[in-house]
């Protein structure tokens, strides 16, 4: 997950948060009792609300780094109204003023608005999601992505059930891949969308659908992982990858708490490339990557395939290549569906071997 807001919400469906438990006090009165003639300008404040609802909602709350970050600043969790109105999915309602968001606000059942209508919070803790993986469903095959696509696909989802979240999956270069992630609310709209009669489809077209857990079995199973690695693949995609997590953050802290608030150093790390030994830059997580600046050119190293229609999967690439260069599994940086890729070798080869 993006660490700022405004990713984060361009890629996220607007959606009414998990029901939790702990009780704050609230400081607005029933808002069943706010009148709305209009029934459009009605339905324009509960979308609006429905929106910022999202941002405080379980499912995104606790691994949006900056929604974190502005939810414990204030000891009350109250949240200025005028910062979540100028975020990206709310731009829309950015005419109305921050008077008209907050009286959508008092629409909702989730959050609470300050009695000068300056300030947000949820009406409930906050309580870790359980079951977002095994509720989550992945689809592909919603073609290029246009400024209207995100609210195409809230509402897509959205007729088969309640939906926590929708995120649209993007490759390093933020471009979207035509496939998404779909959190649902419950086990039956999981099933309602895998078993739809006639089956999903997007302009006309099936869509390749299956649940996220099977979808990460796939990829496993694709780069031939086993043992740890897929292991770790596994956990990775089932809590957030390398995102931002408050509960875990929140869990190191007490960790650290528990031990006199010492830690150790960390050690550097280096990575042995091509007879290179490249230094590993740790995040505050533990998290590392290698600067591209560190990593040596190294001709005949790597190899650029073309024309393979992108029907081709990941085991028809990589078996081929490693069974004819010392059975190594190369690295290969190839998405299905795309038309080309890389080939990673641990060694330089010979004009004669990468010909043959």
């Amino acid at each position: 997950m993006a660490d700022t807001a405004e990713e984060v919400k361009a890629d996220v469906v607007a959606a009414p948060a998990v029901e939790s438990s702990g009780e704050i006090t609230t400081a607005t009165p029933d808002v069943a009792m706010e009148p709305v003639s209009d029934g459009a300008e009605h339905e324009k404040m509960l979308s609006a609300a429905r929106q910022i609802e999202f941002y405080f909602a379980d499912a995104n709350l606790p691994y949006d780094k900056f929604m974190w970050t502005l939810y414990i600043k204030d000891p009350d969790h109250w949240v200025p109204v005028e910062t979540v109105s100028s975020f990206k999915r709310m731009r829309e309602f950015a005419a109305f003023g921050n008077e008209w968001v907050a009286k959508a606000l008092r629409l909702s059942e989730e959050l609470e608005v300050d009695e000068a209508g300056l300030k947000v919070r949820r009406r409930t803790e906050v309580q870790e999601p359980k079951g977002q993986f095994e509720r989550s469903v992945y689809a592909k095959g919603f073609g290029d992505e246009d400024d209207t696509l995100q609210k195409k696909l809230e509402e897509f989802f959205g007729k088969y059930g309640k939906t926590n979240a929708v995120r649209m999956r993007r490759d390093e270069d933020k471009k979207f891949k035509g496939s998404v992630f779909a959190e649902f609310a419950d086990f039956n709209t999981v099933d309602a969308f895998l078993t739809s009669d006639p089956k999903p489809s997007w302009d006309g077209s099936d869509l390749l659908i299956m649940t996220k857990e099977a979808y990460c079995d796939m990829k496993i199973k694709e780069k031939g992982l086993s043992g740890k690695a897929a292991n770790n693949r596994r956990d990775a995609m089932k809590h957030n990858g390398k995102g931002f997590n408050a509960f875990r953050e929140m869990a190191r802290a007490k960790a650290g708490s528990a031990k006199g608030g010492k830690s150790e150093p960390k050690q550097d790390i280096f990575l042995e490339f091509l007879g290179s030994k490249i230094l590993i830059q740790q995040d505050e997580d533990g998290n590392g990557s290698v600067k591209e600046e560190d990593v040596p050119y190294v001709p005949g190293a790597t190899l650029k395939f073309v024309g393979c229609g992108g029907d081709v999967v990941w085991s028809e690439i990589k078996d081929p290549i490693k069974a004819k260069f010392d059975g190594r599994a190369p690295y290969i940086k190839y998405s299905r569906g795309d038309n080309e890729g890389l080939v990673g070798f641990h060694k330089a080869l010979s004009e004669r071997r990468s010909t043959r």
